[in-house]
Parts: structure tokens; sequence; C-alpha cells
């Protein structure tokens, strides 16, 4: 019996290797994720998103890029992180997943990308434009980052997820939540969502 419990053990473990079963698997790279949403006098103009990537992350673009090792990127390098460790989503929304009234919003290009070092940690910014005329009935827009392969992890922190720029002339509403009309990662994952209604005054 022991020898059977043994050999029925050692298959499970080769069965478990060469068919791992997707709950096994976890995000690798750890994001956490600033919303500014800018509007002009026309209604919302686009997305000023900050990110904040976690210290494994971190010290493998530190090594790779900061070319001087000073700890301080320059242009130079930016544009070079900008090209080979953040252009490559570029396919995917950028990670950055929109909706219009319902109807998804493709993200073509990004403006004004920066990246930093602050204590070693690695951060970037950048702007998605995103002209949305503001009515007389609201507007809904929702916002969703996140990796479709779930390789990275994007979380919204517990202080100022989000913020709002020249907002003054419009009426708004917005919250964060789950989104629960989009699942990811084998249909196991609802990611966070924010959820902005905006309208003329």
């Amino acid at each position: 019996m022991f020898r059977l419990n043994c050999f029925f053990c050692l298959q499970l473990v080769f069965f478990i290797l060469l068919f791992p079963f997707p709950g096994l698997s976890h995000p690798h790279v750890f994001i956490s994720q600033r919303t500014d949403f800018v509007f002009d006098d026309k209604g919302l103009a686009g997305f000023r998103v900050s990110w904040t990537f976690d210290e494994m992350f971190s010290v493998m673009i530190s090594e790779d890029f900061d070319s001087d090792h000073n700890q301080v990127l320059d242009a130079q390098e930016v544009a070079v992180i900008k090209e080979k460790a953040f252009g490559y989503i570029a396919p995917y929304n950028y990670y950055i997943h929109v909706r219009i009234d319902g109807k998804p919003f493709e993200v073509k290009f990004i403006k004004a990308f920066n990246a930093w070092l602050d204590n070693g940690t690695v951060c970037y910014e950048f702007f998605i434009p995103c002209h949305v005329l503001a009515a007389d009935t609201p507007k809904q827009v929702v916002l969703s980052p996140y990796d479709p392969e779930y390789y990275s992890d994007i979380y919204f922190p517990d202080k100022t997820p989000l913020t709002m720029e020249n907002e003054a002339a419009f009426s708004t509403k917005i919250q964060t939540a789950r989104d629960q009309s989009t699942l990811i990662y084998y249909e196991t994952v609802n990611p966070m969502a924010i959820f902005l209604s905006f309208k003329r005054k």
C-alpha cells in the first residue's frame, strides 16, 4: 500500500509539472496606480497615469537601464526605458482599458512619458489623450487598468487612488470598484476599475 501511495504521489507531481493548473500561476510584477482625470473647457481631455513598481522590478530596471548607476534617470535613459521596458505593452492598450458609454476606447498612443527613481523605486508617468465632450446628460467612462495575461497585477493605493483636474465646470460622480462586467485570467478575476459620470452644470 505504501508503495502504491508513493507511486500515485509521484504521478501527481509529474502531472502538475507538465500541466500546471491556472490557479498555480500568479503575477510577477506589482504596480500601484494613481489616475488623474484631466478636463478642459469641453469635457474630459484624458488621463494622467502614474505607476509605482515593486522592489524586485525596480531593481531590475535600475540595473538594466541606469547605465551610469547614479540612481538618476537622465533623458536618454528614460528614452531607452520607454522603448524597451514600456513600449511592448502598446498592443494591450498600455494596460489601460477604457469604455465610453459602454463602447471600448482604443488607446492608440500616449504622451509625456517619464520615468524616475524615487529612493530606488521605479516610477512611470504618462498621459492618455481621450476626448469626451460633455453634454446635458451624463457621459459614462470606465477605466480599468489590467494586464490581460495577469503577468502584472495593477492595484489602487489605499490613499489618493485618483484625482480630478479642471473639473469645476462639470457635475461629476466617481468611484472605484471591481468591474463585474470584465473577467481576466481564465475568467477568475474581476479587475479594479474607476467609474466616472460627468455632465455640464
